[in-house]
């Protein structure tokens, strides 16, 4: 946080003439031991749900069936992070399946979104003004509405219970990621271009050669976004995916919980192993992708519309 610092009154000379004031400037916040207690006490709370979900999968299966679930286990089952793959459900084949929906999606994210926003920021055509602006306005529309008639085109495609349905869709980008590629664009000089085609570059030279690698930043964050929310989806697969041996490991842990026969306590060692598979990856990636999303941020975050 930090504090603009008042403007010096202007000082006056000998002869009546006014110095100019020294212009404001900003005074760095200085943390100190309230600050950082602060800091760990809301951090602790937040991980309060994390370490219960780590306990959980340590647990044994006599401390599940019993409810007897404390802060540490009673006795660490490490043995749960192979046993899950033992069960009747194919939990490797749900890893693996993830793993292909989440990378093949943000490939197709990647390239539709550096694509279109390239073209929105550069090209020139009657009405490109426009088409923007309803490119944007579809963000205002929920996905609630799309869902049934999506799901009557894909069914009338024969791509029910594929993969198809949740991959393809990537592959024509968003408007969030069109926006944020347009808005990072925007922002680079159009001399290069001019530049690039004195030496003889077209639009799809100067495309490959010249502003995708400028874009590594924001195409890093969109394949971050679309990681996160590809690896985590669970109504997509819910809709197209019948299969079990096709499910995405969203769905499968869902599963898990119905494995159990009637009036018996759920795997909730097991379900809670595979909650840890589900957050794990994600946070790693973040770990090491953040840096280009702050990069992102002060790349586009003011770039404005044009």
């Amino acid at each position: 946080m930090s504090t603009i610092a008042p403007a010096p009154t202007p000082a006056t000379t000998g002869h009546g003439a006014t110095r100019p004031a020294r212009p404001r400037t900003l005074s760095a916040f200085r943390s100190g031991p309230f600050t950082y207690g602060l800091l760990v006490i809301l951090s602790a709370i937040f991980m309060v749900p994390l370490v219960f979900v780590i306990s959980i999968a340590l647990a044994s299966d006599t401390s599940v069936s019993s409810g007897q679930l404390t802060i540490f286990p009673r006795d660490w089952q490490f043995s749960n992070f192979v046993k899950i793959f033992q069960t009747s459900l194919p939990v490797g084949s749900f890893l693996l399946n993830s793993v292909i929906i989440s990378l093949t999606s943000a490939l197709g994210q990647v390239l539709s979104s550096s694509l279109v926003g390239y073209a929105f920021a550069r090209l020139r055509a009657p009405g490109k003004k426009v088409l923007f602006f309803i490119v944007i306005a579809t963000m205002m529309i929920p996905a609630q509405i799309t869902m049934i008639p999506q799901f009557w085109i894909f069914s009338e495609l024969g791509w029910v219970d594929t993969f198809l349905p949740l991959i393809v869709p990537q592959f024509f980008s968003n408007a969030f990621n069109i926006f944020l590629v347009r808005q990072f664009v925007t922002r680079i000089p159009y001399e290069m271009d001019e530049a690039a085609q004195i030496d003889g570059l077209g639009h799809f030279g100067i495309y490959t050669r010249l502003i995708l690698p400028m874009m590594t930043p924001i195409l890093i964050a969109i394949a971050i976004f679309t990681l996160t929310a590809m690896w985590g989806d669970f109504m997509g697969p819910l809709i197209y995916i019948n299969s079990e041996d096709k499910m995405p490991l969203a769905l499968g842990v869902q599963y898990l919980t119905s494995t159990s026969q009637e009036l018996q306590t759920p795997p909730w060692n097991l379900i809670m192993v595979g909650s840890i598979f589900l957050s794990l990856p994600m946070i790693v990636i973040y770990y090491f992708g953040q840096k280009y999303m702050y990069e992102m941020n002060l790349s586009a975050g003011s770039a404005g519309v044009k």
